[in-house]
């Protein structure tokens, strides 16, 4: 009698083991092949900052705070790089990180507690996302009353809260990588498609506007909302947190192995850091051109007309997007489009979330983070139970533009804290040779000043030091 062997286990992506080593790609076709974390997260981020905040923004302040576009998705990178960097060469995610910069508070640093804090805020965020595409599908097809009627409203959040928990029942990385990626490309053409095709219409800009948008000047009235758009478009301080255990569960830090000391292990981690870094690339190239469309379009077709997308009217509002440049019809492509960036946005929300939670409750000491089935066990039970929450925090406020400007808020207080991490780790978990690029280093410190620079402002405007006029 013959007996079949066992499949083998599946490696644990959290694991640093030296039989789990591999060579890194040389080549840049190689390189291609293995991104993946930097889509993920791209799905995440062109979402609700994009599409809601983005836009509004635009619709407000018109074509002048079009060079903020390109700061707020530029600026942010290089912070995120150094993160996902530590978390290569050390094989410990963010939050683990973020727990050896004090002082401490208890088991935890606080920067954990912030980042407690942030997450609150921004249940908001994601319940407005989940908001958002719950309105587009009632729009597209209502299911009792009317479009956004609070009946269909509801109906139509438990099915997309409920997809969600479907789709990533299994928990596995790939899972999310595959769906995320065609999220990321509808997002993209769609999004392009229309701003490059907005000087045929009626709505175009030409030149004269692109320009007067790049002149670094903050219209009055505007400087609340673009504080949000700050911290919410581009990479957050969340989506940065969120990329280092992308990154684990990809394999780029199994795959470069644990620091024995020697100079193949070194010569590996240079190679799959530079996979990294192609990866955070194409991530920022993405997220720039749909926000930069986003933003355009908003100033090219809201603005003149003086809409602004307010309450549950804002996918209504939204829509006269395409119904103003392309005809009536278009409404139903806007809103495919609209549950594309939106429902992505709640399934990546949904898988990654629940990651930082179990997480935390490691630290805490609540679970034990390192057993694999316990906390692949933890991240499923989270991943039933987070996403109604944020469903019925929707439900209770229905201001999806509301709730996602808070959680941008909250964002942004923790990328402050982030920074501060960042700098602490660079000199306590890098090893000199993989921080001594001149480039990347004043990319850095440039990066770490704009942040800061906003954070303060926003501090300060808040306490009624400084004033939006």
């Amino acid at each position: 009698m013959t007996t079949t062997a066992p499949p083998p286990a599946q490696a644990d992506p959290y694991a640093l083991r030296a039989e789990d080593a591999r060579p890194a790609p040389e080549t840049f076709r190689d390189r291609l092949r293995k991104l993946g974390p930097g889509l993920v997260l791209s799905a995440a981020v062109v979402g609700s900052g994009e599409l809601i905040t983005t836009t509004s923004l635009g619709a407000k302040a018109g074509f002048a705070l079009l060079w903020l576009v390109i700061v707020s998705t530029g600026v942010k990178v290089w912070v995120q790089m150094e993160l996902a960097r530590w978390t290569i060469l050390n094989g410990r995610p963010a939050l683990d990180g973020f727990r050896d910069v004090g002082p401490q508070i208890g088991r935890l640093s606080w920067i954990n507690w912030v980042w407690i804090g942030m997450d609150f805020a921004k249940m908001f965020q994601r319940g407005g996302i989940i908001g958002g595409t719950a309105a587009a599908c009632s729009i597209l097809l209502p299911i009792h009353g009317a479009a956004l009627s609070t009946s269909s409203l509801t109906i139509w959040a438990l099915i997309v809260t409920g997809g969600a928990i479907l789709i990533l029942q299994t928990g596995k990385y790939h899972v999310v990588e595959r769906v995320e990626v065609v999220g990321i490309t509808l997002k993209t053409v769609i999004t392009l498609g229309l701003a490059l095709a907005l000087p045929l219409t009626a709505f175009g800009y030409g030149t004269e506007q692109l320009a007067g948008g790049l002149s670094f000047q903050i219209p009055a009235g505007t400087v609340g909302i673009a504080l949000a758009m700050f911290g919410i478009t581009g990479v957050g301080a969340d989506e940065m947190t969120t990329y280092t255990y992308w990154c684990l569960e990809k394999g780029y830090a199994r795959w470069t192995g644990p620091d024995d000391g020697s100079e193949e292990r070194a010569r590996r981690a240079e190679g799959w850091l530079k996979v990294m870094r192609l990866d955070v690339a194409v991530s920022w190239l993405v997220c720039t051109i749909c926000t930069l469309s986003f933003y355009v379009i908003g100033a090219s077709v809201l603005h003149p007309q003086g809409l602004m997308p307010e309450g549950n009217d804002m996918i209504t509002t939204l829509s006269r997007i395409y119904t103003d440049t392309l005809g009536p019809w278009a409404e139903y492509l806007f809103l495919a489009g609209a549950i594309a960036v939106l429902f992505s946005v709640t399934v990546a929300s949904s898988a990654s979330v629940p990651r930082l939670w179990t997480n935390t409750l490691g630290l805490l000491g609540v679970v034990d983070w390192h057993d694999m089935r316990s906390r692949t066990r933890t991240i499923r039970i989270l991943t039933c139970c987070l996403p109604p929450v944020w469903m019925c925090i929707f439900l209770w406020i229905q201001s999806p533009v509301l709730m996602v400007q808070i959680g941008g808020i909250g964002g942004g207080v923790f990328l402050l804290a982030v920074v501060v991490a960042v700098w602490r780790l660079r000199y306590t978990g890098v090893p000199k040779r993989f921080r001594n690029n001149p480039w990347l280093t004043a990319a850095l410190v440039v990066s770490s000043l704009a942040i800061l620079g906003v954070g303060v402002y926003g501090i300060l405007e808040t306490l009624g030091v400084v004033s939006e006029g």
